[in-house]
C-alpha cells in the first residue's frame, strides 16, 4: 500500500498520493555550453525521463536552463542550486519548475525566507536535498557522524525552516552512499510527515556497483510502499540512469514495458552466441513496433525454450548454428543464427 504522500506539482508532472513513480535524472555536461545541454536532454527525454535535474551554478547557466525550458515544454526542469540564494530567485523568476537547494547552505533565515516567499507566490515547489556531506555542525557534533537519524533530523529541520514562512510545497530527499543508511533515514521521515521523498542512493558508483546500490535501497523502501520518484545516481551515461530506474520499477509491476526480454544465464548446452544476440536485440527494443506489450524470450536451448518459456509471447530458442521461432509455446520456424533476430524482429512487429 502506498504511503499518503501530499501531492506536489512539478511542471505538468504530480507526484504524491497514488501518482505514478516519476523517474529523474540529472544532466553532467556544463550547464555553459547550450548545444550539449540540449543534445543529452533529448536523449533522456527520447530514454523516458520524466523530471530532469540541472545544474545552476551561476545566473548565467540559469537562464541556459530556462532556454532548454522553451525547447521542451513538457519536460518538468529543476535548477539544483548550491550556496547563492539570488540564483535561487533567478530561477524562480523565470518560471523554473523546480528547485533544488539545501536551506542550509543559501545563508541566513532572511535569504532562506526571500526563496521560500518567492517559491510560494510563482507556485515553484522546492526539493530539499540532505546527504552526509551537507550536515550542520550542530547535528554532526550531535551524532557523531552523518547517521541515518542525523540526515534525517537535518531534512526535517530545514523543511521546518521552509514551514515557518508559509510554504509547504516540499519534496524531501535524504540520500548516503551507504545503502542500509539510507534506507532508514528515508523511514525516519516517512514517518514524520507526509511530504513526497525523492529516492535515491548516491554517489553510488560505476553503472554495474551502482545499479545494484540503487536496485536495493530504491527496491526496498517502493516495495513497501514508500517513495514518490527516483533517480538511479550512476558514474556513468544518464541516459543509464533511466534504464534502470525502469527497470527496478518493472520489477515492482510499477512500469509496464513494451517489451519484456526473458533470457537464460546460459550453460554447457547452449550451441549459440546467446550474449551477443540478447545485447543486440536489446539494442532494437526501441525501435519495436507492437499493438500491445510482450514478453519476448531469447533462450539458449530447447530446454529453456519453449519448454521454461512457453508463456512467453514468441521467442527463440538456439540450436547449433540456427535457432527455433516459437509462440506460446508452439514452434512455427527454424532458422539460421544470422537472421534470426531479423525474422524475430519481424514477427514482433506483426503483432
Amino acid at each position: 500500500m502506498r504511503r499518503n504522500a501530499k501531492k506536489v506539482k512539478i511542471g505538468d508532472i504530480i507526484i504524491g498520493g497514488e501518482e505514478k513513480i516519476a523517474i529523474q535524472s540529472m544532466t553532467n555536461t556544463p550547464s555553459g555550453d547550450y548545444v550539449a545541454l540540449y543534445e543529452q536532454t533529448k536523449r533522456l527525454v527520447n530514454a523516458g525521463c520524466d523530471i530532469l535535474r540541472v545544474s545552476a551554478p551561476d545566473i548565467s547557466e540559469a537562464k541556459n536552463i530556462y532556454k532548454l525550458k522553451c525547447e521542451f515544454p513538457n519536460l518538468p526542469l529543476v535548477a539544483d542550486i548550491h550556496f547563492d540564494y539570488k540564483i535561487a530567485l533567478e530561477c524562480i523568476s523565470l518560471g523554473i519548475d523546480k528547485i533544488r537547494i539545501n536551506p542550509g547552505n543559501i545563508g541566513d533565515e532572511d535569504r532562506v525566507k526571500q526563496v521560500a516567499q518567492a517559491a510560494k507566490a510563482a507556485n515553484v515547489p522546492i526539493r530539499i536535498g540532505v546527504n552526509g556531506g551537507s550536515l550542520e555542525k550542530e547535528i554532526l557534533a550531535k551524532y557523531g557522524s552523518p547517521t541515518a537519524e542525523a540526515l534525517a533530523e537535518s531534512a526535517m529541520f530545514h523543511a521546518g525552516l521552509l514551514e515557518k514562512y508559509d510554504f509547504d510545497d516540499i519534496v524531501l530527499s535524504v540520500k548516503s552512499s551507504d545503502t542500509i543508511k539510507m534506507i532508514k533515514a528515508v523511514e525516519i521521515i516517512a514517518d514524520k510527515c507526509n511530504y513526497p521523498i525523492h529516492l535515491g542512493v548516491t554517489e553510488a558508483g560505476t553503472r554495474y556497483a551502482g545499479i545494484v546500490k540503487n536496485s536495493v535501497g530504491i527496491g526496498a523502501l517502493l516495495s513497501r510502499g514508500i517513495g514518490d520518484t527516483v533517480r538511479v545516481s550512476l558514474t556513468a551515461d544518464p541516459v543509464e540512469e533511466i534504464r534502470a530506474a525502469r527497470e527496478i520499477l518493472f520489477s515492482l509491476g510499477m512500469f509496464e514495458k513494451k517489451i519484456n526480454l526473458i533470457s537464460c544465464p546460459t550453460c554447457g548446452r547452449t550451441k549459440i552466441d546467446l550474449i551477443t544476440l540478447c545485447e543486440e536485440f536489446e539494442k532494437r527494443i526501441p525501435l519495436l513496433t507492437p499493438s500491445r506489450s510482450l514478453n519476448v524470450a531469447i533462450m539458449g536451448c530447447v530446454v529453456n525454450g519453449p519448454g521454461e518459456a512457453k508463456e512467453a509471447d514468441i521467442g527463440i530458442a538456439g540450436g547449433v548454428g540456427e535457432a527455433l521461432l516459437f509462440k506460446k509455446g508452439t514452434i512455427v520456424g527454424k532458422y539460421k543464427e544470422d537472421i534470426i533476430l531479423d525474422v524475430l524482429c519481424d514477427e514482433i512487429n506483426k503483432i
